[in-house]
Parts: C-alpha cells; structure tokens; sequence
C-alpha cells in the first residue's frame, strides 16, 4: 500500500502546472542526484571544472555557449582517464561499472543545466539547436534524465529518424 502511495504522489509531482505544455517542466526522479549514476555525480560535483568555471555561469545562454566551445564527445568519462585493464568478468570494461576516471566536460554541463531548472522552451532550444550536435545530445541526455518516462515518446518521436551523428557514435 506504501508503493501505491508513493508511486501516486510521485506521478502529481511531475505533472505541469499548465497543462501538458505549459513552461515549467515536471521533474522525474530524484530531485538532487538527478538520476545521475552516483559515481558520475560524485565525481561532477568534486570536478574543479564544474566548481570554478562552470559555478560562474549563471545563465542559460552562457551554458550554451559553453556546450558549443567545450564539448567534443558525449561519454561520461575524458577519454582515456579511466582503468577498466584490472577487471574481470562481468563488470569488466562495462560502461558505468568499475573505478571511475575524469569526469566529462558533457557530464559536467549536463548536470550544470539541471542546476538551472530549465524551462520546457529551453530545453527545446537545446534539441532544436542548429549550431552543434552536442547542444543538441545535450538537451536529449537532460529529456531522459529529468523527465517522466511515459513523455520520453513525445519528446523523442519527431528526432527518431534524425541522421545527424556526433562522437558518441549513435544518431541523435
């Protein structure tokens, strides 16, 4: 009966106020981990990247810009900062298991845009974006982590045959 409760109060929370498209987004989840793996979160918050340069943008557009000059891949580690050499069996090489590395600047801003508590306009102007596919990977990585997951469908529908492709390897 406890599940029931919570699961209820968990599906008022994340409907919007105004409607299914009014402005302000539900948030999906855990509302300070940002359903981040933990050891991703940790090492954003203790990033000297995340708590000196990106602690002085304060603005939407600022992190944008950001995204543009800053990032060139989407995986959550800095290429090559991790060991995965010592592991065994099925954790071994896995993504997500094992020792963690140095976090992503993608990560870093990721979690930086959760900060700012976006707006359903802004995030449409983070999956619209013409100028960087990473904007764009970007505002997709935020949809699927702070929203419930029956709206992914409606979020994702118009973008599934998009034939764009940045350095994680997958079409956006």
């Amino acid at each position: 009966m406890a599940v029931s409760q919570q699961q209820q109060q968990q599906q008022a929370v994340s409907k919007p106020a105004g409607g299914k498209h009014g402005n302000v987004l539900p948030l999906w989840g855990n509302e300070k981990t940002m359903n981040l793996n933990p050891m991703i979160l940790t090492n954003v918050l203790s990033s000297p990247y995340f708590k000196v340069q990106l602690y002085e943008l304060k603005t939407y557009h600022e992190v944008v810009d950001e995204i543009y000059f800053k990032v060139n891949h989407m995986e959550p580690w800095e290429k090559g900062s991790r060991k995965t050499a010592g592991q065994t069996g099925m954790c071994g090489g896995v993504r997500g298991v094992g020792t963690g590395g140095i976090v992503s600047t993608a990560y870093c801003l990721l979690y930086k845009l959760f900060t700012l508590k976006l707006t359903r306009k802004q995030v449409m102007g983070l999956i619209t974006h013409t100028d960087s596919p990473y904007i764009r990977s970007l505002g997709f990585m935020y949809i699927r982590y702070t929203q419930p997951p029956p709206d992914l469908v409606d979020w994702y529908d118009e973008f599934l045959d998009d034939e764009e492709v940045c350095h994680h390897g997958l079409p956006l």
